[in-house]
């Protein structure tokens, strides 16, 4: 009996020595992250249950290199991207076990009842009933297994390659959603300007039309038309105030701030780079940076390795295996011995479901070829509309600028001409609202231009 206890002991120690070292692997894996998460987790997973918990505390003024700073530390997604990424990691440690041997503990205690009649079955008898006490420890390895362990190592490095891919394409991405809500914000705060001092010249025609009638030079209808232009640019001030609320909130969310912040853009509007690449060069680079090709072909190597996987369930595996085992009763001396052999499974037939399996994975291998395809012209039209867009732009913003500044020598002239009694209010108000378009039409082609300028860095994975 006494090897039996040995055995059981031997296994037991053994077993706890492996989850001892699976369990500071675990540990050491887990502590990455939760050093840098356990503190966030709490907040993460709370609800504000008070006005105060939601209400904008503080404008904080950021340059665009300090917004892409910030989103690369707090956005969501690339947070959600970088775990993925662990996740594969771990699950590509996962396959890689299957490398090594697996050792095994199994015990069984028995009672054996061999009364001939049940029904004098008493104290006494139950009690002199032997019970048997079974142990094995077995060490087992898959010599051969028609390739499963090998392709599905090769699919989960192909998935790691995948999420790392994917984090790189979402870095880019948002970037750029960085970028046009800058710009956007950019724009709205311009567009405020504007029409504070749109709001601003209409007042000061009203005060003037106003002070000419009283001196018995102007008329009571200068006075209405002074008013509908103070009226109408109060309007669009308020609208442009709502949209610059409405575009600073975006770009707060898209950083992953405080719900207590809004952001107001610190750098003037500025027209970008030029841009040095022709088209045809910059459609060949975005063919040979964007991760989105790569992903698509790994996507395609994921599902080959999973069809090879499901095909070896039907196919030979062998195996060698050995144990050792003892049994006894309680009482006495245990017997003992061990077994070293092979195994070999063929599953010859499962009804089709493994061919069937194969044939979807064949399928999504197929997919992959033909989003491929498709993702290599929607790529090409994307570089095409921003390079085109980035030309007219350019354009516009010279012709923007030369706009402007007849607006405003016009208005200048027409309000001296008003002085003059020369000019009517009519004319005021309408190079007032030249003045206005021409200032917003200039701004726009400057963000427009800026927008595609990043759209194009974001094609070759330029940003």
């Amino acid at each position: 009996m006494s090897t039996l206890w040995r055995l059981i002991a031997t296994g037991f120690s053994v077993g706890i020595s492996l989850f001892q070292l699976k369990s500071a692997s675990a540990q050491t894996s887990a502590q990455i992250s939760a050093s840098s998460t356990s503190s966030a987790n709490s907040s993460i997973l709370e609800l504000p249950t008070s006005t105060e918990r939601v209400k904008v505390q503080q404008v904080q003024s950021l340059t665009l290199e300090q917004t892409l700073e910030l989103a690369k530390k707090n956005n969501r997604e690339l947070q959600v991207a970088v775990l993925t990424r662990e996740r594969s990691q771990v699950a590509l440690r996962q396959a890689q076990g299957a490398w090594y041997p697996n050792l095994a503990l199994s015990t069984e205690l028995v009672q054996v009842d061999n009364i001939e009649n049940p029904t004098e079955l008493n104290f006494e008898t139950a009690s002199s009933s032997p019970a048997f006490l079974a142990g094995t420890v077995e060490l087992s390895y898959d010599v051969f297994t028609f390739g499963k362990r090998s392709a599905r190592i090769k699919a989960a490095q192909k998935q790691l390659q995948f999420d790392q891919l994917e984090l790189e394409r979402l870095q880019q991405q948002i970037q750029l959603d960085v970028i046009n809500a800058y710009y956007d914000l950019q724009e709205a705060d311009e567009q405020v300007r504007i029409s504070q001092a749109a709001v601003k010249n209409a007042r000061l025609a009203l005060r003037d039309a106003r002070a000419l009638e009283e001196g018995g030079l102007g008329t009571q209808l200068d006075i209405a038309r002074a008013t509908v232009q103070l009226k109408n640019a109060e309007q669009e001030l308020i609208q442009a105030q709502t949209q610059q609320d409405l575009a600073s909130d975006r770009l707060t969310r898209i950083l992953g701030l405080s719900e207590t912040i809004d952001v107001a853009a610190a750098n003037p509007v500025e027209v970008g780079e030029e841009w040095n690449l022709s088209l045809e060069e910059t459609i060949i680079q975005a063919f040979q940076n964007r991760a989105e090709f790569k992903q698509q072909l790994i996507q395609r190597d994921i599902s080959l390795q999973q069809r090879r996987v499901t095909l070896s369930e039907v196919r030979p595996n062998l195996g060698l295996f050995a144990n050792y085992q003892a049994v006894g009763e309680l009482s006495q001396e245990s017997t003992d011995g061990y077994a070293v052999g092979a195994r070999v499974r063929w599953n010859f037939f499962d009804g089709g479901i493994t061919a069937a399996a194969a044939k979807q994975e064949a399928v999504n291998a197929q997919i992959a070829e033909v989003r491929f395809a498709d993702l290599r012209n929607q790529i090409r039209l994307e570089v095409e509309q921003a390079y085109k867009n980035l030309l007219a732009n350019a354009k516009n913003i010279e012709t923007a600028t030369i706009a402007l500044q007849q607006a405003e020598k016009a208005l200048e002239l027409v309000s001296f001409g008003y002085s003059q009694d020369a000019s009517t209010q009519l004319e005021v108000n309408t190079a007032q609202n030249e003045l206005t378009q021409a200032a917003g039409n200039r701004v726009r082609a400057i963000t427009n231009y800026n927008r595609s300028l990043a759209l194009l860095q974001r094609a070759i994975d330029r940003l």
